[in-house]
């Protein structure tokens, strides 16, 4: 559900105070005297970041021929940190075959894209970026992260990353991590789902985790019901900051929930809109359960397009989640959503950096990670 900061100039805020007026929305504009810590320089296990660069260059066409010979991945011990362009020499077209895989499904079903993005933000904020919500159950470990309620039955995108590493291993066997393919997933999708303006490039070379509990994602993914002092440690214990939390909070803005994410259906918040309140009275039962628990959509206004549209949502009180409106409940968040609703190519920008920004978190390496021949178990 994940950066560079500019405040309003006295123009710029007068026409966002015209257009909030003619919302309906008054936000004030003091900001609060400090924002959360953010990290500077490092972030995780100490990789170093490499400097941010955003692209909005045209997808690649499809791939036309088989690739060429690749040149052997050098020994684990001596893989290098992140960098991008990782795969230029040992699996040339390793991004391409990724890119290909989310196009053919978002093309079928644009809900598995957004699946796909809250995947790498469901896998970054447990154990790291290294692709450890993907892993099945097994004997010894009976309840990893895909079996929790927080990821099960609701994550989505598990098939498109399997068909892109099947590929990946027909390719160059043994050379790409499924963790990269979680981020590189992720980043096409969005790219796609936004009308090609999210696009940033992506180091790779991060390594696969071996352990996945199911107890670790209560402790480290924000549940909607979370509060905004909540939600603001929640991001600064992994390095991520107040700007960070709006902007990744912007992922609402396409896929869909269950009835039974949302607090008290019956009794909905007081102030959510009376219109989106009744319609989703009449879509979720009283009391949803494993049996009796459709979804809907997060996004009344444009569910299929990743775009600003969820800030305008909190501004008329019609999203779904507490941890949404809890955004409206303090002057610094407030105004952020007010620019990301307001400000024409602001949030994508800013997304497209916060995404970036978190695949980069607690970074598995050669001595505490590997190369998964499939990503659904360990070697």
């Amino acid at each position: 559900m994940l950066c560079c900061y500019s405040s309003l100039t006295a123009v710029t805020a007068a026409a966002v105070a015209e257009k909030m007026a003619r919302l309906g929305v008054i936000v004030l504009v003091a900001l609060l005297a400090a924002a959360a810590a953010q990290a500077q320089g490092s972030y995780g296990s100490g990789y170093a970041v490499p400097a941010l660069s955003l692209e909005s260059a045209p997808v690649p066409p499809p791939i036309s021929s088989p690739p060429p010979a690749q040149t052997p991945p050098p020994p684990a011990s001596a893989r290098p940190k992140l960098r991008f362009d990782f795969y230029k020499r040992s699996c040339p077209y390793a991004e391409e075959i990724v890119r290909e895989a989310v196009r053919n499904a978002t093309n079928v079903n644009p809900g598995l894209g957004a699946g796909l993005i809250r995947m790498a933000f469901h896998d970054c904020f447990v154990q790291g970026c290294d692709g450890s919500v993907l892993l099945d159950p097994t004997p010894a470990n009976p309840r990893p992260e895909k079996l929790s309620p927080a990821n099960f039955p609701s994550l989505r995108g598990f098939d498109v990353v399997d068909a892109a590493k099947a590929a990946l291993e027909k390719a160059c066997p043994g050379v790409v991590s499924c963790a990269d393919v979680v981020q590189f997933a992720a980043r096409d999708a969005a790219f796609f789902l936004s009308g090609s303006k999210v696009y940033y490039s992506l180091p790779g070379g991060r390594f696969d985790g071996r352990v996945s509990f199911e107890n670790e994602t209560f402790t480290f993914l924000p549940p909607p019901s979370f509060n905004l002092s909540e939600l603001i440690q929640n991001f600064k214990v992994k390095g991520l900051n107040v700007d960070d939390l709006v902007v990744l909070s912007g992922a609402h803005t396409i896929g869909l929930s269950h009835c039974s994410s949302f607090l008290s259906i019956s009794t909905p918040p007081s102030d959510m809109n009376p219109g989106l309140a009744t319609v989703l009275k009449k879509q979720c039962p009283a009391k949803p359960n494993f049996t009796n628990d459709p979804t809907v959509v997060q996004d009344v206004v444009t569910p299929d397009k990743l775009d600003n549209q969820y800030y305008r949502n909190v501004l008329h009180h019609k999203v779904l989640f507490k941890s949404d409106a809890a955004l409206l409940n303090s002057t610094e968040t407030a105004k952020k959503v007010a620019e990301n609703a307001l400000i024409r190519g602001r949030w994508e920008r800013k997304f497209a950096k916060a995404m970036l920004k978190m695949s980069l978190l607690d970074i598995k390496t050669a001595a505490n990670g590997e190369i998964r021949k499939k990503c659904h178990v360990v070697n």
